[in-house]
């Protein structure tokens, strides 16, 4: 029994494929172009100024404290932690050669206020 050889190769099935991956493609980068998928959000009762926003807490080089960006002093920031939830997120960010008293005084402040969502941020280490 002989075997016949192809004459030809078939690229219909190639093309369908490649259709329907550059069909996802344009799908997927139109989502991305937008940033985001056209959806309507539901409607709540509380604003969003009422949801509970993570807190940051810098410290530079010299030792200054900073709430959200703003420049504040330790007892500042203790009357302010004093008003907000326990349950708020709080980011500590300290420079890597700032005085450590400094961030201990900040993260005394935070334990003894009782949050129980506080971080510190750090880099990878590479």
């Amino acid at each position: 029994m002989e075997e016949k050889e192809f004459d030809y190769i078939n690229v219909i099935p190639l093309v369908d494929v490649m259709l329907v991956l550059l069909t996802i493609v344009l799908t997927t980068s139109t989502f991305l172009a937008t940033g985001a998928l056209p959806i309507e959000l539901p409607k709540a009762t509380k604003s969003p100024a009422d949801i509970v926003k993570t807190l940051t807490i810098g410290i530079d080089i010299s030792g200054t404290i900073y709430l959200n960006s703003q420049r504040i002093s330790l007892d500042d920031l203790k009357e302010s932690l004093k008003a907000r939830p326990k349950e708020t997120p709080i980011i500590i960010r300290a420079d890597k050669n700032s005085h450590l008293q400094a961030f201990v005084d900040v993260l005394d402040v935070v334990k003894n206020l009782e949050f129980k969502r506080a971080s510190l941020q750090t880099e990878e280490f590479k």
